[in-house]
């Protein structure tokens, strides 16, 4: 039995798990690691920093500093962000107890789809950056398409978590308290919340006190399953 704030639970309840992607499965951010080898951070973090736009909003600006890029290249900048400590024998574990696996990230899917590859995944949900004959145009098919607020900070962000988990839970009829969420940003808090136990990892105090559980290190989320 688990004892979680007082509420005695069976560990075998938890069926699914949604990882965030950025800073959490990957020891960095794709997108900074991009901008750098091509020479656009200045102009990412100013975008970052504008908050005369939603972040959504955001997210569709910062696309368009890829265009012209060839995904092949895009994708091999991307492959050399080191994985979290441990995180292949992670999921080896949760695969074990047959919990699905899913990433969702306010990121682009051929990042997002490449890394559940990687780590044998069952699921990634992203903004589709949009390419043509493998040259990134610098369009984005955000994922939060009815433009859903995080329901814990009203922010309209480019995926909504929250929505992520619950759909994704339905489709597995499961409940939302099966799930599990981990994440270290804002755009996490929505799914930390709604999940069944939500885990902060490496994260601001804002992002802590929508948590369940803080934590530095991935490999305590395995004590709970």
């Amino acid at each position: 039995m688990l004892t979680l704030f007082g509420v005695m639970r069976e560990k075998s309840e938890f069926k699914i798990i949604i990882f965030d992607m950025d800073g959490t499965l990957l020891d960095g951010r794709g997108i900074f690691v991009i901008a750098k080898k091509y020479g656009f951070l200045d102009e990412l973090w100013r975008l970052i920093k504008d908050d005369s736009m939603e972040f959504y909003e955001r997210s569709i600006e910062i696309a368009k500093l890829s265009k012209g890029y060839k995904i092949d290249e895009y994708l091999g900048i991307f492959r050399s962000v080191k994985l979290q400590p441990n995180i292949e024998k992670i999921v080896e574990q949760l695969k074990k107890k047959n919990i699905v696996c899913a990433i969702a990230t306010d990121s682009y899917n051929i990042l997002a789809d490449d890394l559940k590859k990687r780590l044998g995944f069952d699921y990634a949900f992203a903004n589709n950056l949009i390419s043509n004959e493998n040259v990134i145009t610098g369009e984005l098919e955000i994922n939060n398409k009815s433009l859903i607020p995080d329901f814990v900070s009203g922010n309209i962000y480019s995926i909504c978590k929250s929505q992520i988990l619950e759909d994704l839970c339905t489709k597995h009829g499961f409940s939302v308290n099966q799930a599990i969420a981990v994440g270290d940003g804002r755009v996490d808090t929505g799914m930390i919340k709604k999940s069944g136990l939500g885990f902060a990892f490496n994260a601001p105090e804002e992002v802590n006190d929508c948590a369940d559980v803080v934590i530095d290190d991935l490999t305590k989320i395995l004590k709970y399953i």
